[in-house]
């Protein structure tokens, strides 16, 4: 119950307080940054799922942390990436936009590469994925909150400029609470991987922030662009990676009864070592 109910409507209600922060000229925004949106974009849809294959097939995950790594790896950007860009001094609007896009984008790519990867790395074993089900469950936990945060910020400016950053910091306790409670009761199961995961994790996000870096500097950006796009290739939404390999696993009837399936334990895990890599990196941009 904590996980298969809990923990899609805190990732809705994240994504809301994402929303809140949204305006339709946010979308408008790509024709300002053309090349360095197509280059962020580019990490995230392709760079990043190539990385993720590759370090799960170099550290030999098991099958299903390494189909849950994957499922992180296909994960878009959170809140805490707009955060971390505007700590860090990036291009704040560019990090917005393609927090944004992303996430709808992944409506879309994250059913079909999540069945690819199970089929790859479960065989047999992997469960029936409905994409249209889990393209449709995505669509309600993450764009149609973000729709509703929009509208709110159209109609109540001014509740928005008051309450805004509250919501976002109340929608970020209640994904840590709900993931500390998930461990709690799967300790041995996070315990047992924490091994193998946290060296896959810790480089994985290393190279995505070298990776980013390395793709402003070809393409001659500034260190505004080149910080935000570090973050954002570098940094993904665990809360959705639990709450898809949550949905995957259950409706796939794989682990119903489990608070916590294997295929989240990879996300769950980033929540530790991302902060550990990405904090130092964001004070080194000041």
């Amino acid at each position: 119950m904590l996980i298969k109910v809990a923990l899609p409507l805190v990732l809705a209600f994240i994504m809301f307080s994402l929303g809140l922060g949204l305006k339709r000229a946010d979308f408008a925004r790509v024709v300002r940054f053309p090349k360095a949106f197509a280059a962020g974009l580019c990490n995230q849809l392709l760079v990043l799922p190539l990385a993720g294959f590759l370090i799960a097939k170099a550290f030999a995950l098991p099958p299903e942390l390494a189909f849950g790594t994957m499922i992180l790896a296909f994960s878009p950007g959170g809140v805490t990436t707009n955060v971390l860009t505007r700590i860090a001094r990036g291009n704040t609007p560019l990090s917005i936009s393609l927090t944004a896009v992303t996430s709808l984008v992944s409506i879309v790519t994250v059913p079909l590469l999540v069945v690819w990867s199970a089929g790859h790395f479960l065989g047999a074993a992997a469960p029936e994925v409905n994409i249209l089900g889990l393209g449709v469950t995505m669509f309600l936990i993450t764009a149609l909150p973000v729709g509703l945060g929009m509208l709110v910020t159209r109609s109540a400016p001014g509740f928005v400029a008051r309450a805004g950053a509250g919501i976002s910091r109340a929608g970020v306790l209640l994904f840590v609470l709900v993931v500390v409670a998930a461990l709690a009761k799967n300790w041995q199961v996070f315990s047992a991987n924490i091994g193998v995961l946290g060296p896959a994790l810790v480089l994985l996000n290393v190279v995505l922030l070298g990776l980013g870096l390395l793709t402003a500097r070809l393409l001659g950006l500034g260190r505004a662009d080149g910080t935000t796009i570090a973050i954002e290739s570098g940094v993904q939404n665990g809360t959705l990676g639990i709450a898809v390999g949550t949905l995957v696993a259950v409706g796939g009837g794989m682990a119903p009864e489990v608070t916590l399936p294997p295929a989240t334990v990879p996300s769950a895990v980033y929540g530790l070592t991302m902060h550990a890599v990405t904090l130092p990196f964001v004070f080194w941009r000041l």
